[in-house]
């Protein structure tokens, strides 16, 4: 199949145009660039193109038979600051792509969505019949999306898998495509930093919360774990109907031993600077992905400390 790849030059698109491509897809990037990296489009076909240029994206879309959105601002704590832009990015951008796939004739749609959508959960692990109420702008943007593809199948059968991320992190286990974020704000790749003395210190935001240690906690999945359960939705979206899923490990952890884990891979002490809490940041966010092991056949392959070699590595 041909699939049109939004954002396929950034972190997690990056992982997965690799593995549709060895799955047999023929796959065009699509991507501006503001955030991706030309490095990790070379060897594929890159349309460098903005999401409201409409003419550019109808040639894209072009004999596409799958749609697979990545492209969004991702950062939390911007979305507080510039709320304009992710509802820019997001929200209409997001829309012309869509209306610019019904109008190519594209039914079949695999979106990146995020557990910010959940908010504050109001039980853990969070499943997909958790409510949702986000509590940042991000989250709200994200969710918007989401149900503009409920409408849209709904009205123009435009069938869709909407993957909800926990923390992506970690690298291919090549070694050639990893975290490559400009600012970095992740904290794998900032611990890893401090650890290497590329940095002074670790920021983190806070020790107060209302968890076991005080910092928040995390349920991290691996890029690649990531990756395979995108080529997998698009194997579902064959002959399935539209479905939210949760990608997670299902298992929390908290900033500081996320920190532990570091220094038991490096073997370097992680420095550690305390700040502020950022605003957004909910104390508690793991998953049950318990759905897309039934629905897709996945499940995640590789723990917290593979997750942090690969990217140390």
């Amino acid at each position: 199949m041909h699939i049109l790849v939004t954002g396929g030059a950034g972190f997690v698109g990056s992982h997965a145009v690799r593995l549709l491509t060895n799955q047999g897809h023929e796959v065009s990037i699509y991507d501006n660039l503001s955030t991706g990296h030309s490095q990790l489009a070379e060897g594929f076909r890159l349309i460098e193109g903005d999401l409201c240029d409409g003419r550019m994206l109808g040639r894209a879309l072009a004999g596409v038979d799958v749609v697979m959105h990545f492209a969004a601002s991702a950062y939390v704590g911007e979305s507080v600051i510039n709320p304009r832009k992710y509802f820019e990015n997001n929200v209409q951008n997001g829309l012309r792509l869509l209306n610019g796939a019904v109008d190519a004739g594209v039914r079949r749609i695999v979106f990146s969505s995020t557990c910010a959508v959940y908010g504050i959960p109001s039980e853990l692990p969070i499943t997909e019949a958790t409510p949702c109420n986000p509590v940042n702008p991000y989250g709200a943007s994200k969710l918007f999306f989401e149900r503009a593809l409920q409408a849209y199948d709904c009205a123009y059968g435009v069938k869709s898998v909407r993957l909800r991320y926990f923390n992506a992190a970690g690298a291919d286990e090549s070694g050639g495509t990893g975290e490559l974020h400009v600012p970095e704000t992740h904290l794998i790749p900032l611990a890893l930093e401090a650890a290497a003395g590329v940095r002074p210190d670790l920021e983190m935001f806070g020790d107060d919360y209302p968890t076991l240690d005080g910092t928040c906690v995390r349920d991290y999945i691996h890029v690649t774990d990531l990756g395979m359960a995108h080529v997998q939705a698009v194997d579902y979206l064959q002959d399935g109907d539209s479905v939210t899923l949760n990608l997670g490990n299902g298992r929390g952890y908290s900033v500081k031993e996320v920190i532990g884990a570091v220094e038991r891979v490096t073997r370097s002490r992680v420095p550690v600077r305390v700040s502020a809490r950022r605003a957004g940041d909910p104390p508690v966010l793991v998953a049950s992905s318990k759905m897309a092991e039934q629905v897709l056949g996945w499940r995640p392959r590789r723990d917290l400390e593979s997750i942090i070699a690969s990217a140390w590595h």
